[in-house]
């Protein structure tokens, strides 16, 4: 299940990432992603659901990314990083069924993947402290 999940997050970040630079529907988009880089994903409710999170609720999304990263104007953080937290706030605000740990770790992934040398770090600390102010201290599995 958990590589699934990781693959169909990849899949959603890239889908962000891309309908940032040209206005298209984001599902058809994630609809030629997941053909493409995922075809044998089968279960893909996971991704869809994740990227209507996402842009349903991407005003507060970045509202609360701005809060826990006010040195960093939103439109100026790297767009592979904005995209990555976008999922990583999403899953640890607003999904009922992804401990925040998980969404940290499976974001801090991703970072180490497709962001630079320092993504990783920055994104592991924002969601870090989006995790300490939603869910107080919660532990490491």
């Amino acid at each position: 299940m958990a590589s699934y999940r990781h693959l169909a997050r990849t899949c959603v970040m890239q889908t962000i990432f891309s309908t940032e630079f040209k206005e298209e529907d984001p599902r058809k988009v994630l609809d030629e992603i997941l053909k493409e880089f995922a075809p044998k994903l089968t279960d893909k409710d996971f991704a869809y659901d994740t990227l209507k999170g996402v842009v349903d609720n991407r005003e507060e999304i970045v509202k609360i990314i701005q809060k826990h990263a006010p040195q960093w104007p939103v439109d100026k953080i790297a767009r592979v990083d904005r995209a990555i937290l976008e999922i990583g706030v999403f899953e640890i605000v607003l999904s009922k069924d992804i401990p925040p740990v998980v969404a940290i770790n499976e974001a801090i992934e991703i970072a180490k993947k497709f962001g630079d040398d320092s993504s990783h770090k920055f994104v592991n600390g924002v969601l870090s402290n989006v995790m300490k102010k939603y869910h107080g201290e919660v532990q490491k599995t």
